[in-house]
């Protein structure tokens, strides 16, 4: 996207309007829904269609619900989803890797699991929304979260990980009923390649579809323009492909 149009898609989406790269145009807001006693925020990017569309609930890096990810919510809505990016951390967000670090750490993981289960409940009671057709896409930390909805939400159709943790537990892998698709970087010492190989191994152990490519010269973090030493942008263009193309297999059959 060049800098005049995204200049644009920023001043367009104080008004609740944003064009995106895909150029169609969409509808975005702010909203609140219900977990448990809690309320939580989160950015809602609609398709300009009318109609019952698959949804795809987004979920942030340890910065928080920055600029970035609702950018992504934009995307995914001008493909034709209902895209809902949650805000775990209420409201905070991180502009260094300390202040990043303790936010990730003050987060109950109980918590985020129950806040993105109740984000699968906000969407399933949208009228504009096919129950049936919900999938969870991440990176970092909302990648391992990706998974852990996967893994607490039978209802899940589909969860994308981009570079996040995966769980090793053999009864957490049986309870994934989700098509999983994974997108790692070689040189990522956090999620190493051995654990990506080993999760893989362990979901077709276990009768599990899962699609993984891990990226030569990439680290972690590598589709975030923002990580100025770490992006890689062919690998980043062929990973939103590679999603792209998966949620549109298992969400618009």
């Amino acid at each position: 996207m060049s800098r005049r149009w995204f200049s644009l898609a920023v001043v367009l989406v104080g008004l609740g309007l944003a064009l995106v790269l895909e150029g169609a145009p969409v509808k975005t807001q702010m909203v609140s829904y219900k977990s448990g006693a809690e309320n939580v925020s989160a950015y809602l990017a609609l398709p300009e269609e009318a109609g019952k569309h698959p949804a795809v609930i987004l979920i942030h890096e340890w910065w928080g619900l920055n600029d970035w990810v609702k950018e992504q919510a934009q995307r995914f809505a001008a493909l034709g989803y209902v895209a809902l990016a949650v805000d775990l951390y209420r409201g905070r967000s991180a502009t260094s890797p300390d202040e990043a670090h303790e936010l990730m750490r003050g987060l109950p993981q109980d918590r985020a699991v129950r806040d993105l289960k109740a984000a699968l409940d906000y969407l399933a009671s949208r009228p504009d929304v096919d129950a049936h057709k919900i999938a969870s896409d991440g990176w970092c930390m909302g990648g391992g979260y990706s998974l852990q909805l996967a893994v607490a939400e039978p209802r899940l159709t589909a969860s994308v990980v981009n570079y996040g943790a995966m769980p090793t537990d053999p009864a957490a892998i049986q309870a994934i009923h989700a098509a999983v698709l994974g997108n790692f970087g070689a040189d990522d010492r956090g999620i190493t390649p051995e654990a990506v190989h080993a999760f893989e191994a362990a979901m077709k152990a276990g009768g599990k579809s899962v699609n993984v490519k891990i990226y030569d010269g990439a680290g972690h973090a590598f589709q975030n323009p923002g990580n100025a030493n770490g992006y890689r942008p062919e690998a980043s263009k062929d990973a939103w492909e590679r999603t792209v193309t998966f949620l549109s297999q298992q969400l618009k059959p």
